[in-house]
């Protein structure tokens, strides 16, 4: 299984083009952040939210290393900052990312998720709420099952919900969850979700 065969089908009356991409990663996210923001290339039209489990006790180095390997600014998120097109915004350590409709980020320090603080369902719920069918939410390597009630947020909504194949992933828990929602409408090696995710956002857009 690489992919399902289409993809989704939006209503007709729903908004013509995706608005959001928001990505959850968690053990060996480091490395699958890194093909999928390099696969990514240029000019994203769209904001991309990041929510990638890390340890709280220490400053984190994220943004620079995922820096180095696109063209797209990334940036840890800040509180009450626009969520802007082309722009990575990664959660901070120990601080819940959240959006509302009009794209501006919340940090959160509510109690914790599934033990983690970011968690990728609070994050997806929030993109969820915001977007609707103009949200894509996709779950990368990581263990655990943070994310899967965020992609069944993301899926009731009408968004569209990518999972990184879990017989590929470095760590299959995270994604395997998210599969077993039923939510998820591409299921992919981690190489072949950037051109996906660009497809998706490009549509419509000439």
């Amino acid at each position: 299984m690489t992919a399902h065969a289409s993809a989704p089908d939006h209503d007709e009356s729903a908004p013509e083009n995706f608005a959001i991409v928001a990505v959850a990663s968690s053990a060996g996210g480091i490395h699958g952040l890194s093909v999928l923001l390099e696969e990514l290339g240029t000019g994203l039209p769209v904001p991309l939210l990041v929510v990638q489990h890390l340890d709280p006790r220490h400053a984190t180095v994220i943004a620079e290393v995922l820096a180095r390997r696109t063209t797209l600014r990334v940036k840890l998120a800040d509180d009450g900052e626009q969520a802007l097109p082309g722009v990575v915004h990664i959660a901070p350590p120990n601080r819940h990312l959240l959006v509302g409709p009009d794209g501006i980020l919340t940090l959160s320090t509510s109690r914790l998720v599934h033990f983690v603080r970011p968690s990728a369902d609070l994050l997806f719920e929030s993109v969820a709420g915001a977007y609707g069918p103009r949200a894509i939410a996709c779950v990368l390597t990581g263990s655990g099952s943070d994310g899967a009630m965020g992609v069944d947020a993301v899926k009731s909504r009408g968004g569209t919900v990518i999972a990184e194949d879990p017989r590929t992933a470095e760590f299959r828990g995270m994604p395997e969850a998210a599969v077993k929602t039923g939510a998820v409408d591409f299921v992919l090696p981690l190489e072949e979700i950037a051109a996906v995710i660009r497809g998706l956002v490009e549509t419509k857009r000439q």
